[in-house]
């Protein structure tokens, strides 16, 4: 069964435990790469061809408008299709309840057709929020899996855990 780990994440300024903090690697790459150790598969980063702010305030008050709009930002590059995949895993932060909207921009130009798809979020308190009923709207024809919210103070020592879930996935 081929694996395909679809992810966002957010490097520079991050809300972590009640503080902005400057990462060199988002929590969401951190976990999508636990995924690939744990069941193998390609890793495919969501990039937008505008940058968010540096500034973490400045960056959500922009994901907030996006997500208010229904905004798609255009992507640096996009899949061309999941055909060759069985399991998708669908990564991102917890953006207002859900996520990023460059995140929907890719999922929607995509055949969900008979694929397996679970919802991975890293989060700040907001557990999955909204993500998984969302992914259900976008991801027409998918099967869905059990979904794994990862504190993302946590995501480095999250291994163990992100393993186990991801193996029992698949």
């Amino acid at each position: 069964m081929a694996n395909l780990i679809i992810y966002y994440s957010r490097k520079g300024e991050n809300y972590v435990n009640g503080s902005i903090k400057n990462l060199a690697k988002g929590n969401t790459e951190i976990v999508a790469e636990f995924i690939q150790k744990a069941v193998g598969g390609d890793l495919f980063e969501i990039e937008t061809v505008k940058d968010y702010s540096a500034d973490y305030y400045e960056c959500i008050d922009d994901a907030k408008a996006e997500l208010r709009t229904g905004a798609r930002p255009e992507l640096k590059k996009y899949l061309g299709g999941i055909g060759g995949y069985d399991n998708i895993f669908v990564c991102g932060p917890c953006w207002w309840g859900t996520f990023p909207m460059a995140v929907f921009t890719q999922l929607e130009k995509l055949d969900w057709s008979g694929k397996r798809v679970m919802a991975v979020m890293t989060h700040e308190g907001s557990g999955l929020g909204n993500c998984e009923r969302d992914l259900k709207k976008i991801c027409a024809g998918a099967l869905f899996g059990k979904g794994l919210a990862v504190h993302g103070a946590d995501a480095a020592k999250s291994e163990k855990t992100v393993a186990l879930w991801a193996k029992k996935s698949v």
